[in-house]
């Protein structure tokens, strides 16, 4: 798999990247405005955190398995995650929209942040709020007629595939530790976080994912099939890491 170097390497490279273009100008209209406002302000708070609390679980893990790369990795990891806040920020200046300081999704998902004390739990949440957000933004690109949001949407969405594999990669090598029924009980943990975590999703953006063309039933079809593809990641991954172990 690769390392933290690689990943170390990966976000110092994708950082310096500039795929949106600022003199486009909004061209979005009332009625979509209406349609998505709500949730492109709640996600734009989402994509702010500091991530103090993901950084010092990350010192202990770095320090633990003598790998100061992942830290770094972690930490440009995190400012890809603001660049996302601060790129959805202008524009909502831009159309003239209000940003938002609070938010009782943000609030909950911020509050789940920082009850975690060790970072396994807190990757599980990460990879989650990763497969919503490719969701949500595929949603926000189709829901209006703007380059501009629309370019925004395909750079974040550039992001999160990497941020998805970054992290399956993270929760693997908890996984792997673990004894048999352990296993079981953090594979029972991670589907029903997963499952009451994507009804709460639906519940507040909604409206905005209608817009983009995603009903209920799609976006519950499109978030299984993105998250069982963690949990045949580990699965699979566990497997070849066994077979190894036994032909050694």
């Amino acid at each position: 798999m690769p390392s933290s170097t690689f990943w170390k390497s990966h976000f110092e490279t994708n950082l310096a990247k500039q795929r949106i273009d600022w003199s486009l100008l909004p061209n979005i209209t009332k009625a979509e405005i209406e349609a998505i406002s709500y949730s492109l302000k709640v996600w734009q708070l989402g994509e702010t955190s500091d991530g103090k609390t993901l950084t010092a679980l990350c010192e202990k893990h770095a320090l633990k398995t003598n790998d100061p790369d992942f830290l770094i990795s972690m930490q440009l990891f995190i400012k890809e995650e603001q660049k996302h806040g601060a790129n959805l920020g202008q524009y909502i200046d831009l159309i003239g929209l209000p940003r938002l300081r609070k938010n009782w999704g943000d609030t909950f998902f911020r509050f789940l942040r920082h009850l975690n004390n060790n970072l396994e739990s807190f990757t599980i949440v990460v990879i989650v709020a990763e497969y919503a957000a490719q969701v949500f933004y595929q949603a926000l690109h189709d829901a209006t007629n703007c380059d501009l949001l629309k370019s925004i949407c395909i750079d974040i969405l550039k992001d999160e595939a990497h941020h998805i594999k970054f992290q399956n990669q993270r929760l693997l090598t908890f996984f792997k530790e673990k004894s048999v029924y352990a296993k079981a009980f953090a594979v029972t943990w991670y589907c029903l976080f997963f499952f009451g975590t994507i009804h709460a999703i639906w519940l507040d953006h909604n409206k905005a994912l209608k817009a983009g063309g995603i009903n209920k039933r799609e976006f519950f079809r499109m978030m299984y099939q993105k998250f069982f593809k963690t949990i045949s990641f580990l699965h699979k991954k566990e497997e070849s890491f066994q077979t190894r172990l036994e032909v050694a």
